[in-house]
Order: structure tokens, then sequence, then C-alpha cells
């Protein structure tokens, strides 16, 4: 596995494991700015990454939204495994990779900000266990419980 990525290198990630840092600034703007795939494609723009926490944002856009008008409930599970990945990663010193997420829907959204919240439950040194709560103008609307898996530095 590349430890680097479009200007990013996730070294920066492997050395926050233990030290109850975050990442500064100009490196949280690389992070953000070499986002790709998936995590660019809905948007999530992250606003702090350290060892224990991470937070990060979306704003509601159309091509979130189901035909009726609400946002999807897959953005909410593929919010959740972005930002526990990223924390699980910050954790561990390593790369992780989820095994098991559960997502429960509580209030249906329709416009704004969905901010997410990624602590960790449990963490071990083959699995960790996060929940990843998200809000919308301050209302919890989505909880998820992300198991990911622990995997070896190459």
């Amino acid at each position: 596995m590349s430890t680097t990525s479009e200007g990013f290198d996730f070294a920066h990630l492997f050395a926050l494991a233990g030290t109850r840092s975050a990442l500064d600034a100009d490196t949280l703007n690389a992070l953000n700015s070499r986002n790709g795939g998936f995590d660019r494609h809905l948007g999530i723009d992250y606003l702090q990454v350290a060892d224990g926490r991470v937070r990060a944002r979306i704003e509601v856009t159309a091509h979130l939204l189901q035909p009726v008008g609400l946002v999807n409930g897959g953005v909410f599970c593929a919010l959740a495994e972005s930002v526990g990945s990223i924390a699980g990663v910050a954790a561990a010193g390593a790369p992780v990779v989820g095994v098991n997420n559960d997502t429960d829907f509580i209030e249906a959204v329709r416009d704004g900000v969905i901010e997410a919240k990624a602590t960790p439950i449990q963490l071990g040194g083959r699995t960790q266990l996060w929940e990843v709560l998200m809000r919308n103008e301050g209302r919890l609307v989505a909880r998820s419980t992300l198991r990911t898996m622990v995997m070896a530095r190459r």
C-alpha cells in the first residue's frame, strides 16, 4: 500500500497513534485537497483529525438526495465509514478497513450541513469499534457503529 496520494502522505496519520495530538492546519488542508474518490463525490471536508477523534462535514446537495428530496441513507453509511476509517488509521498508526457498519437513521435531512464525529468505543490491536454521530443543524440525525480491522503496514 502506498502511503502517499496526490500530495498527502499518510505517514502523517500513522504518526498520530498514541500521541493524543491532531493534524496541524496545513496537513489537514493537504488531506482535504487530496481527498479523492468517493470522499470527493460526497464532498467530505475533514475539520479535525486526531488520535482518538475525527470530525468532518458535508454540504447537502442535490446529488446526495433520494427522489423524494431526502438525503439517501447510504450517504450516512459512507460518511461514517470514511470518518471512522480515518480515525482508525490515526489511532492504530496503520491502515484499517471497515468490516461492519451499522447505521441507525434517526431523523430525515433535506438540506444544510451534516457534521460527523467519530470517537472510539474500543481500540484493540486487531480490531477497533467506533461510534460516529451525525448531526444536521445541531440535531442528531444518524448514528453509526463501525468495526474496523487493523492491517499490517507495508
